[in-house]
């Protein structure tokens, strides 16, 4: 059965209307209810005096507030919502859908990042592009409260997957959407604990800050079940101040990573967390930390870096990131010797062919027979797209958006475009249809497929994949190392 699971797929953006009334607070409401009924509105957004978002007058108000209580004269202060629900551009439609019904509201107003209404999308409209079975699995997906509940969010989104698969939708699409419900977790988690923590006697935050997670997160390219790989920008503060400082965030990002393992996000084991003071530093310290990176290029510094280049924030104040993504993109663009070091450290990183030109499968461990397709597949893609990327000072953090950039500024060619972005989507959906497989058979979910268990087709696009990705690591090593042989 077909499941219109695109709507999970959909951004709140593509689907928003136009406000058809905004007026400011002071106005009367004779003035505000003559401007709905002559632009046959369902309700009037109230802004404050710098074009914030303030309020909401919703026509049923009219009556219950206005007729029956206040009169015309009165002010919009007086009578409208100034509870509004509201939510961002490029989230996800499905998020907006799931609070209106929890709110029990008919709209949700969009807002950018200085408050400022930019559209409205009412649930009646978006529940006619969602099928009624379709409702289940946003109630689940965009649950709030308990882990309890963040758990079961978790969980539904391995069935998610399976019905987007069933849909045809593009596996880098459900990549998509499966790092938003991850980071979305995250986001839920930490205001959580500052709540808690607030109410514990800690105080608010006391500096602001942002939490970014990094690798596949940051990219926007999850697979089923990712550990954690996270950490905290903060904003720069006095050093007489740092004792304080640190031990709240010392014990706002143990709470955290706590909780984000009861939920389903493994500890890292190589401890790339925030409850590790390397990953959770200032925006100066960080700054300081690239710098130094750059400097000693040995393999640590080299590994440390390639771990972090990748961060997104998800939580908090977004400029911080922004501030040092610039930082860090302008750093890497003017050091081609770090930049050389880091391809020397990823030049082992091979794709599944062997010398004769098939397929490499593993000869030792647990996987004997198979082949590692996210190490020795999709990796040394991202890994040289990456490279690329920041020889030329693009801050694009997604593999798919850097060969765009890339192939927008005349650094890949037509052909290479089209042959990266194809290897990458058949690997991403070989692995991930393989994951879900394997959990819907209750068996360990792994990055290695047996090729004996696909289609000849599969098999011959699989070789094609690999030896696309070979080739450009050909040229990555031209670029990076002069030797072309």
């Amino acid at each position: 059965m077909h499941k219109q699971t695109k709507i999970f797929a959909k951004r709140v953006v593509d689907f928003m209307h136009t406000p058809k009334v905004c007026m400011e607070l002071g106005s009367f409401c004779e003035t505000v209810i003559t401007h709905m009924a002559d632009q046959q509105a369902q309700c009037c957004i109230v802004l404050d005096s710098h074009g914030k978002l303030a309020g909401i007058l919703r026509k049923d108000d009219i009556l219950s507030r206005i007729v029956f209580k206040v009169g015309p004269n009165a002010l919009i202060d007086d009578v409208m919502d100034d509870k509004v629900q509201t939510i961002r551009p490029d989230e996800y439609l499905y998020h907006a859908i799931g609070r209106m019904r929890r709110q029990n509201v008919r709209e949700i107003v969009v807002v950018n990042e200085a408050m400022q209404p930019v559209g409205i999308v009412y649930l009646r409209d978006a529940i006619e592009i969602a099928a009624s079975h379709l409702m289940e699995q946003i109630d689940r997906l965009s649950a709030e409260g308990d882990i309890d509940s963040l758990r079961e969010v978790k969980a539904a989104q391995v069935d998610l997957a399976a019905d987007m698969f069933e849909d045809n939708q593009p596996a880098t699409a459900i990549q998509q959407l499966l790092s938003h419900v991850n980071n979305d977790i995250y986001s839920k988690i930490v205001h959580d604990n500052i709540c808690h923590m607030d109410a514990e006697g800690w105080g608010k935050p006391p500096v602001e800050f942002c939490v970014i997670v990094m690798g596949s997160g940051g990219r926007g390219e999850n697979y089923l079940y990712p550990d954690q790989d996270n950490g905290f920008i903060l904003e720069d503060y006095d050093d007489n101040d740092h004792t304080r400082v640190d031990e709240y965030f010392r014990e706002l990002a143990n709470r955290m990573c706590r909780d984000l393992n009861e939920v389903g996000f493994p500890y890292c084991t190589g401890d790339v967390m925030a409850t590790n003071p390397l990953w959770r530093k200032t925006v100066s310290q960080w700054v300081e930390q690239v710098s130094l990176w750059g400097r000693k290029r040995n393999s640590l510094a080299l590994r440390m870096a390639d771990i972090f280049f990748d961060f997104k924030p998800v939580w908090g104040k977004n400029s911080l990131a922004k501030d040092l993504r610039f930082a860090l993109t302008e750093m890497l663009k003017s050091n081609h010797f770090f930049l050389q070091e880091m391809y020397s450290q990823q030049v082992d990183h091979n794709v599944a062919i062997n010398i004769f030109g098939r397929l490499q499968r593993e000869e030792e461990g647990d996987h004997v027979g198979k082949v590692d397709i996210k190490y020795r597949g999709t990796l040394p893609l991202v890994e040289a797209v990456r490279l690329l990327s920041f020889k030329h000072g693009f801050e694009e953090t997604g593999t798919l958006a850097r060969i765009e950039r890339l192939h927008l500024a005349k650094v890949l060619s037509d052909a290479e475009k089209e042959y990266l972005e194809t290897a990458l989507t058949f690997l991403t959906k070989l692995l991930l249809k393989n994951q879900i497989r394997a959990f819907q058979k209750d068996q360990t979910v792994t990055r290695f497929i047996n090729p004996n268990h696909i289609s000849q087709a599969e098999k011959e696009e699989l070789l094609r994949s690999l030896r696309h990705i070979e080739a450009f690591r050909k040229r990555m090593k031209g670029e990076f190392t002069a030797d072309v042989f």
